[in-house]
């Protein structure tokens, strides 16, 4: 991998000198933003389904899951600093396929996982992280916190980015905690060091290790979100590729310690049976840590997650609505907050619906399925578009990165049930009766697109 200069072609859309927003992100802010992104929520309620997968060896699919987010990383290095306005996976593929369709389905996926992932999050917040609190049933809890988070969305996105900004400090610090906790413990000659290297009776490691890292590929997810911002970076062609697999290598160096951590601290069958999987692991270490404390850590991380999300679905949704892709209805905004107030309602209703379908590993599952389509899109695009030359300096992945890419999704691809292959082909469904309606009711679009 390198940063490459290609020849000028008369193609300087890859250029950002012109552009009306303001370069004020810096290395180590859009460093901090690609690990807030990353760094939270999946692994607080992920690790004890990963434990369930494989035994004791959770680093070992943390490992693989971390890999094989590199090597689309490095497509999305390579396209973000070639083509710096682009915007994202839906652009990629546009300028790649020209196929108006396959880029609305691409953005689909992307908003389809936001939502399904919010879903997913509002189950791990009605578990065992809340019990401290109250304990009450699982879904009605799911169902009112998708309304409150809702309910900031709609009070506008300065509101949510401050909180977010305070939640991913509070996710970040209840990481180290463990850390910190589970290594006093081992210091001690407690726990149970020799799971680390033991997986799971019965079952074949590879199977089990590939079955465990769709789980936790989950995790790593959020890095693509970053292309977003691509405009607004200084030196992006040096400073994005830098940030980003710092900011994943970073991540997996946090998540294999936790996973070290979880492994160590008790019996894996307790934690695999676990809702709240790092409370469990707190508890175990014997250290007076209050169980509302921790509880209160993880609830705000999976809060933040969430919230994350929706506010990425809700205007995703509005402005496929404002390029004539949804119906004109998901583009109403609010009049005093400014807020898309028609989408987050609808992405919420989605998002509440999805709730009712399965449990968190099964939603998890189908984010990564949907997002491993954009990720497949992705791949291709860097090789359809190795022909067009830009007349600045890019990163440049090596040949066989993208290969590699293309041949883990597929390969992830084919870990899926028939549960989760279901529930994506409903959300796709969806999507495809949306865009129809879209093109019907949308006729002026329509003939602007034909003219081109």
């Amino acid at each position: 991998m390198s940063i490459s200069t290609g020849q000028t072609s008369g193609n300087n859309a890859g250029s950002s000198a012109d552009t009306a927003l303001k370069k004020g992100i810096t290395g180590p802010l859009l460093y901090l933003f690609i690990l807030g992104d990353v760094l939270g929520a999946g692994i607080y309620a992920l690790v004890g389904k990963v434990s369930g997968e494989v035994g004791g060896a959770i680093w070992v699919p943390l490992v693989v899951a971390l890999i094989l987010s590199l090597l689309t990383a490095a497509s999305y290095a390579e396209l973000v600093t070639k083509y710096p306005r682009a915007g994202g996976a839906a652009i990629f593929a546009e300028r790649a396929y020209k196929k108006p369709l396959l880029s609305f389905l691409v953005g689909f996926c992307m908003l389809a996982a936001g939502v399904t992932s919010a879903a997913g999050l509002a189950l791990a917040f009605a578990g065992d992280y809340l019990k401290p609190f109250v304990d009450l049933p699982p879904v009605p809890v799911a169902l009112i916190f998708l309304v409150l988070v809702a309910l900031l969305n709609s009070r506008g996105i300065s509101e949510s980015v401050k909180s977010n900004v305070v939640m991913t400090v509070i996710e970040v610090s209840g990481l180290v905690l463990v850390i910190v906790l589970v290594a006093v413990m081992f210091g001690r000659g407690g726990g149970y060091p020799e799971q680390v290297m033991q997986f799971r009776a019965g079952v074949n490691p590879g199977i089990a290790v590939l079955g465990a890292a769709l789980l936790a590929y989950y995790s790593f997810v959020g890095f693509e979100t970053s292309a977003n911002v691509a405009e607004e970076i200084r030196d992006v062609s040096r400073v994005y590729p830098r940030a980003l697999f710092g900011a994943l290598l970073t991540a997996g160096a946090v998540y294999v310690l936790i996973g070290l951590a979880a492994a160590v601290a008790l019996p894996t069958e307790d934690l695999a049976g676990s809702t709240a999987p790092l409370l469990a692991v707190v508890n175990a270490t014997g250290i007076a840590v209050p169980p509302w404390l921790f509880g209160a850590i993880a609830l705000v991380a999976v809060a933040n997650g969430a919230l994350l999300t929706m506010i990425m679905a809700s205007r995703l949704t509005y402005g496929m609505a404002e390029q004539g892709l949804f119906p004109r209805a998901l583009g109403k905004v609010l009049p005093g907050r400014k807020t898309p107030w028609s989408a987050i309602v609808a992405t919420t209703v989605v998002a509440m619906a999805l709730t009712l379908t399965g449990d968190l590993a099964s939603l998890a599952e189908t984010v990564v399925l949907l997002l491993l389509f954009v990720f497949l899109s992705t791949n291709i695009a860097v090789l359809v578009l190795r022909s067009d030359k830009v007349s600045h300096s890019h990163f440049r992945a090596a040949t066989v990165v993208p290969y590699l890419a293309i041949a883990s999704c597929v390969i992830l691809l084919t870990q899926q049930s028939a549960e989760v292959w279901l529930r994506t082909g409903i959300l796709i469904a969806v999507g495809l009766v949306l865009y129809v309606l879209s093109r019907i009711f949308s006729p002026s679009r329509n003939s602007k697109e034909t003219a081109k």
